[in-house]
């Protein structure tokens, strides 16, 4: 069974120091090895597909890995202990420190989220000054929800009772979490660079949604050899689903299987898709080393 990762007093003091979060070699392996970790993993794809048909534009941050590293650049400065805020150039600083985007990329995506109201300028801020933004309430409604989620996830491992311990208390906990899990999470290089199965979906627009949609769908009541069963048939159900071009989505598909990562099991396009144990396995262990990283963050939160 997983355990809570010991933090003492002293470990307390350096709270949003990346080395602190970093667990012992084997840790994704170990979590990785107990039998209720793959409900745990259904169960955060069926999650990230349900919050992007809930809310499909503010999803969509979390659809492609860049975009999903650039939030938490953004949010790594709105929580952040120099108290400089959110801004074009502390996302940019962020997104250059940890090698995620360039400083145009970053200012593209600060300007996005401001247009579409994920931030909201400052309240009582000097507008002579820099534009410094804060999340908006569907943003903050929507980031203890992810983060609940992940929280969720844990708890089915182990049986613990992480989410409802952050549900009981989520505007105490979110400011004492996203420090350490933020700054974790940016500064892993294997959580900024996945397995090359998942790269081919996960940096291209809504690929992270296609993916989440084929772990979701596993079907583990029907053996596959080589992989899993999902109940996916067609491309263009998928597309649809995420308001993607067939052409696209079509792209993604033809990369994957021709490195043996998906493919039909019948006919094409008339069959269940399956999803091979090498692509289930890097998901797996992208979920694993995120699940880490929330686990000690949200022990030095509580602690």
């Amino acid at each position: 069974m997983l355990t809570e990762l010991a933090v003492t007093k002293d470990e307390t003091k350096e709270r949003v120091d990346p080395p602190a979060l970093h667990a012992p070699a084997g840790a994704a392996d170990c979590l990785m090895a107990a039998p209720t970790f793959p409900d745990a993993v259904g169960f955060l794809a069926q999650s990230f597909v349900a919050g992007y048909e809930s809310a499909p534009r503010a999803s969509a941050l979390f659809a492609t890995q860049q975009r999903w590293l650039l939030s938490l650049a953004a949010l790594s400065g709105h929580y952040g202990a120099d108290g400089a805020g959110m801004s074009r150039r502390s996302i940019a600083q962020s997104a250059l420190k940890h090698l995620i985007a360039s400083r145009n990329t970053a200012y593209a995506f600060f300007d996005e989220i401001l247009k579409y109201g994920i931030v909201l300028p400052m309240p009582g801020r000097d507008l002579s000054k820099e534009l410094v933004v804060v999340p908006s309430p569907d943003a903050l409604a929507i980031l203890v929800q992810w983060c609940d989620m992940h929280l969720a996830a844990l708890d089915r491992v182990d049986a613990g009772t992480r989410s409802e311990r952050f549900r009981a208390a989520p505007d105490r906990l979110l400011p004492l979490l996203m420090p350490p899990l933020s700054e974790g999470l940016l500064a892993n290089p294997h959580v900024r660079m996945p397995g090359p199965l998942y790269r081919i979906f996960a940096w291209t627009d809504a690929g992270g949604l296609l993916m989440d949609r084929l772990v979701a769908g596993i079907d583990r009541q029907t053996p596959w050899s080589g992989g899993h069963l999902t109940d996916v048939v067609t491309i263009a159900e998928l597309a649809r689903a995420f308001s993607l071009s067939r052409a696209h989505t079509s792209r993604k598909f033809a990369e994957a299987e021709a490195i043996g990562g998906i493919g039909w099991s019948g006919r094409r396009g008339y069959s269940p898709l399956w999803i091979s144990r090498g692509f289930f396995a890097e998901y797996a262990m992208m979920q694993a080393r995120k699940l880490l990283i929330f686990q000690a963050a949200f022990a030095v939160a509580e602690a």
